[in-house]
């Protein structure tokens, strides 16, 4: 069962299908069961959560998990390669370079290759222990693979939760009336941080390395890309999207291609990270204050911001449906200026408990229309009214009506309301439709 989490996981190439998966555990459960002397800590069957905990413990890093600095631009990441060649007394330098993930950072400690503990990053030298927790996510190998491991390895990485896992732990929020996440990374931290590992096992978490820490009793390859090699060897995830450059042009080139496949990746990234790959050059640089000055994230145009809510217009379509649409301060998100931003219908209203005057954090994505994803309620000022939908449609005055089970409301005039015979034309002479060549939004208004 180790060898298919490792295919499954590690090199993403299955070769049974899920079905005959969980027909080897549960045979495996019943042969647990009757030798329970052979239940060893590393079993596939010991991923489930263990009983809640009071409160984390807290545990000090042996070598901290500093941050990066930031680069914003191309001529920050050309000053970043100059300075490392001055100091090197080099010509070129040669960079490990890979996505910089957006989740939550945990150090993993193997002993004799057996895991023995999971910390969170915390503020870079104390963390919480989430050990419990860290054994239920399905890509963390309890036990290394193969030989030649060091005594102690400690793996660094983050946690996350996918796009297409992410939307199907909200439907199911939504299934159970439970609050809903905000983003994958909100999901991912607040599934790893459960004090009852039950929950954090029903948590679609994922694994992905990006190094390590503390390693005593063996060796390890010279180069920050063969380590990450030799970890996928061991069963560690690692990122696919990882490669080697040469120099500031390549790194450029790099956050270039990573940045136009962004919105297609299966996860979240806000940026690139750039290691220098060799490690006796990486030693030679050394840190200053919380930061190597060996490596360097180059973040993309960020695609959350604030923001303050000017004001709820409600636009009717075609079929009646009434769309909240929010009016913003502009604000530029993702490469672009934002003033409006979709707020759906009252369920999405209620569930953000949005209010005119809000500050809001909107967030763009791709060719996604803008959408408002949370309230900072800290800014919140005084005590403003809860918005609700008209009940009389704000283009033609006919009463508004909300069917039984679901979530949009519609106004009832029909075709006497002009936006939706404006709207009713424009489907009827579409492409989609009849194609009328001619026949568009003027002609119609």
């Amino acid at each position: 069962m180790n060898h298919h989490n490792y295919l499954y996981y590690v090199l993403d190439s299955p070769e049974i299908p899920d079905a005959e998966y969980d027909r080897l555990l549960r045979e495996l459960e019943k042969l647990e069961q009757q030798y329970p002397e052979l239940v060893s800590p590393d079993s596939p069957t010991q991923r489930v959560g263990a009983q809640p905990l009071k409160e984390f413990a807290e545990v000090k890093h042996e070598v901290p998990m500093l941050s990066l600095a930031n680069a914003f631009s191309d001529g920050e990441v050309e000053d970043f390669d100059r300075r490392a060649r001055e100091r090197l007394g080099v010509k070129v330098i040669d960079y490990a370079v890979e996505p910089k993930l957006d989740g939550l950072a945990i150090s993993l400690m193997y002993e004799e290759g057996l895991l023995v503990t999971g910390v969170t990053r915390g503020d870079g030298y104390t963390g919480e222990d989430v050990t419990q927790n860290v054994r239920t996510i399905a890509s963390i190998p309890l036990r290394l693979r193969g030989k030649g491991y060091p005594k102690l390895l400690e793996v660094r990485g983050e946690v996350i939760i996918t796009r297409a896992d992410f939307e199907k732990l909200n439907a199911m929020q939504r299934r159970q009336d439970a609050k809903r996440f905000a983003n994958p990374r909100n999901a991912a931290a607040g599934s790893l941080r459960q004090l009852d590992p039950r929950v954090t096992a029903t948590r679609p978490l994922s694994f992905i390395s990006y190094g390590l820490g503390k390693v005593e009793g063996g060796s390890l390859p010279a180069r920050h890309s063969r380590i990450m090699a030799r970890l996928r060897d061991w069963g560690i995830p690692v990122n696919r999207e990882a490669t080697v450059v040469r120099g500031a042009q390549g790194c450029l080139d790099y956050h270039r291609r990573l940045q136009a496949r962004r919105d297609s990746l299966p996860y979240d990234i806000d940026g690139v990270v750039y290691k220098v790959d060799r490690l006796d050059w990486q030693e030679q640089l050394g840190y200053v204050a919380r930061a190597p000055r060996w490596a360097l994230a180059h973040k993309f145009p960020a695609q959350e911001e604030m923001t303050r809510l000017l004001a709820i217009d409600v636009q009717v379509g075609r079929t009646g449906a009434l769309t909240p649409v929010a009016r913003l301060e502009p604000v530029h998100v993702g490469g672009v200026t934002v003033s409006n931003a979709t707020l759906h219908n009252q369920d999405e209203i209620d569930r953000l408990d949005v209010r005119v005057g809000d500050t809001v954090i909107v967030r763009r994505a791709g060719d996604v229309i803008p959408q408002i994803v949370g309230v900072v309620y800290s800014r919140r000022k005084g005590r403003p009214r809860r918005y609700r939908l008209p009940g009389k449609c704000p283009v033609c005055g006919s009463p508004t009506m909300r069917l039984p089970g679901e979530a949009v409301t519609y106004c009832t005039g029909g075709l006497y309301c002009p936006a939706q015979r404006k709207g009713s034309l424009r489907h009827f002479a579409s492409r989609r439709a009849m194609d009328i060549e001619g026949l568009g939004e003027k002609l119609v208004d």
